[in-house]
C-alpha cells in the first residue's frame, strides 16, 4: 500500500520539531552553532512500518534537560539550577577547552565592581565556569522537548486522517482499475 499522505504528515511533523527545536535556540541564545546545524530527522519508510528518529549532538540532551550539579554550595550563592534532571555531575567535571572557546567567541571578560574590565585570560574564565557549572549544573531549556510534545499532543489525530485519505485513495484506484 503506498502511503504518501502519512508520509507528507510524518515529515510535516519532523520539520516542524526541528525547525522550532532551533528557533528556541536561538531565543534561549544558546547560538547558531554545532548544535544548532546538527538537528535533523530521519523518517524510514519500511513495508509497512515507519520510523522516526531525532538527530543532534550529543551534548544537545543535556542542553535540553538540564544537568544537576555537584554540590551548589561550592560555589557563593550557588543553586541547584536542574533539580530533577536525570543527568548530573559526580565527580568529572565539564571539560574546560569548550568553555574556554566560548568565552573567546562570546568576548565574555571578568568586570570589576567598578564595572571596568578585570584581569583574567580566557584559560581563567574557562575555569571559573566549569567550577560554576559542575556545582550548580545547567538549567534545562527544554529546546527540544517543548516543541517535540507539542507537535506531538496532535500527531494521532493527524496520521489517523492521513490514512484514511491513503486507504481512500487505494479504494479508489482500485475501483478505477
Amino acid at each position: 500500500m503506498d502511503y504518501k499522505e502519512l508520509n507528507k504528515a510524518l515529515n510535516q511533523f519532523g520539520t516542524y520539531v526541528v525547525t522550532q527545536a532551533q528557533s528556541n535556540l536561538k531565543k534561549e541564545k544558546i547560538g547558531d552553532g554545532p548544535l544548532y546545524n546538527s538537528i535533523s530527522y530521519n523518517l524510514i519508510q519500511e513495508k509497512d512500518a515507519f520510523l522516526l528518529e531525532f538527530l543532534m549532538e550529543v551534548y544537545g540532551q543535556f542542553q535540553d534537560k538540564g544537568v544537576k550539579g555537584a554540590d551548589p554550595s561550592l560555589v557563593k550563592n550557588g543553586k541547584q539550577k536542574a533539580p530533577n534532571s536525570p543527568y548530573s555531575y559526580r565527580s568529572k567535571m565539564p571539560p574546560m577547552e569548550p568553555l574556554r572557546n566560548w568565552a573567546k567567541n562570546k568576548n565574555i571578560r571578568f568586570r570589576n565592581a567598578k564595572g571596568q574590565y578585570a584581569r583574567g585570560s580566557y584559560q581563567t574564565i574557562g575555569y571559573w565556569l566549569q567550577k560554576r557549572i559542575f556545582a550548580q549544573g545547567l538549567k534545562p531549556t527544554m529546546f527540544f522537548t517543548k516543541p517535540f510534545q507539542k507537535a506531538f499532543a496532535s500527531l494521532p489525530d493527524k496520521i489517523l486522517e492521513q490514512f484514511a485519505i491513503d486507504v481512500e485513495n487505494q479504494l479508489t484506484l482500485g475501483i478505477k482499475q
